[in-house]
């Protein structure tokens, strides 16, 4: 049991690492890799939540690492999508800079010791589900060469 306890965080060190490899990736045109990591990163999400939920397995660092972990993927998937003009930059901005208001947020709430019992809503899971298939369709259409012309940029909205 020893050796679980720490794979929760393991995990989610992973998916910390698959943010830039997932961009590196999409830069260099091996969209089919891209999307191969991408889909790990949130078996490994789901799994280490698992884990952690089932054999209470949390910790203060996955607490933390978790969330950041999810944010950094999404900034590198959206922003190098948006630098490639796979999807629009709006988009991207609008998601980057939201997730930057929330950090900021717990930065402040934690600079004026302000009480931090952060639990998310039901709103924000469904905008991270939404997001990340919307990311995991666009990778798709790259990696396996099919055309989005029938969704997207309506998608997008």
């Amino acid at each position: 049991m020893k050796v679980l306890r720490h794979l929760p965080n393991l995990l989610t060190w992973l998916r910390l690492m698959a943010a830039p490899a997932t961009a590196a990736l999409l830069f260099e045109g091996h969209y089919g890799a891209a999307f191969g990591i991408f889909a790990l990163a949130g078996l490994s999400d789901a799994a280490d939540g698992f884990l952690a939920k089932r054999y209470n397995l949390t910790s203060p660092l996955g607490s933390v690492l978790d969330p950041a972990a999810d944010k950094a993927l999404m900034l590198a998937a959206f922003a190098t999508l948006a630098v490639l003009n796979d999807v629009p930059g709006w988009l991207a901005f609008l998601v980057i800079a939201r997730d930057a208001l929330i950090v900021l947020g717990v930065l402040i709430a934690f600079a004026a010791q302000a009480p931090r019992a952060m639990k998310p809503l039901v709103i924000g899971k469904v905008c991270t589900v939404l997001q990340v298939l919307y990311i995991g369709v666009h990778l798709a259409s790259l990696a396996f060469e099919f055309p989005l012309g029938g969704i997207a940029p309506a998608d997008a909205y």
